[in-house]
């Protein structure tokens, strides 16, 4: 086998590891949001927010994220890329025929997920490095910044629930094709198991996306 297929595969490897890793970064933001659900007051989730923010362990896990979608990203750019170029007429129609819907659309989908993630959590780090971030008005909790505040003010405006809910079905089908394609791309591709594998992550694209879509739309009704 060629040396290009071997970087091929290796840009596979890396880019599925970090794909699953960035899993288990929506289940933990997902668990910290949910807290504006079941707390009005905000206080759970502005305690979560301030120990994410002032932990150091956190802190440094923060950067090895960033490093995981700037990776993620990375290799998904090229491998599309090379991909087209390697497809002549005749192959592309055929797989474009073969593939799913999901796996025919991945790399606009991330590109839509990549831009969604800049333009929200930009309304939060943004306001946080200006210092424009409210203290949170509560006896037990002087000093600490009212994050929630800011999520609930975001999600008062119908016009950004609407996008943000459209975003976050585009990232469902993103999600959906992801997980089972990462697992096929490391190796764990086998007739007894790929189905339970797919059925896991159909499962947990629709947990993820609805789980998400109910907190802005539950907070723009309260």
């Amino acid at each position: 086998m060629s040396n290009r297929y071997y970087s091929s595969l290796t840009k596979k490897y890396i880019m599925a590891l970090m794909g699953l890793f960035l899993f288990t970064f929506l289940v933990v933001h997902l668990s910290i949001n949910l807290l504006l659900v079941f707390d009005p007051t905000r206080v759970l989730f502005n305690e979560a927010a301030h120990f994410m923010g002032t932990n150091p362990f956190i802190q440094i896990f923060q950067w090895v994220l960033f490093a995981g979608f700037a990776i993620h990203i990375f290799y998904g750019v090229v491998l599309q890329i090379q991909n087209w170029i390697a497809r002549g007429k005749g192959y592309k129609r055929k797989a474009l025929s073969e593939e799913s819907i999901f796996s025919k659309y991945m790399i606009y989908t991330g590109i839509v997920i990549f831009i969604f993630l800049v333009i929200h959590l930009g309304n939060f780090f943004v306001l946080k490095m200006q210092g424009r971030v409210p203290e949170f008005e509560h006896t037990a909790n002087a000093g600490m910044e009212d994050m929630g505040l800011l999520v609930v003010n975001l999600f008062k405006n119908g016009g950004y629930v609407i996008f943000y809910v459209i975003l976050l079905l585009i990232m469902g089908f993103h999600l959906d094709h992801a997980f089972q394609s990462a697992f096929q791309s490391i190796g764990w591709n086998h007739r007894k198991y790929t189905p339970f594998i797919k059925g896991l992550g159909h499962f947990l694209a629709i947990v993820l996306t609805a789980g998400f879509i109910i907190i802005p739309v539950i907070i723009y009704y309260r």
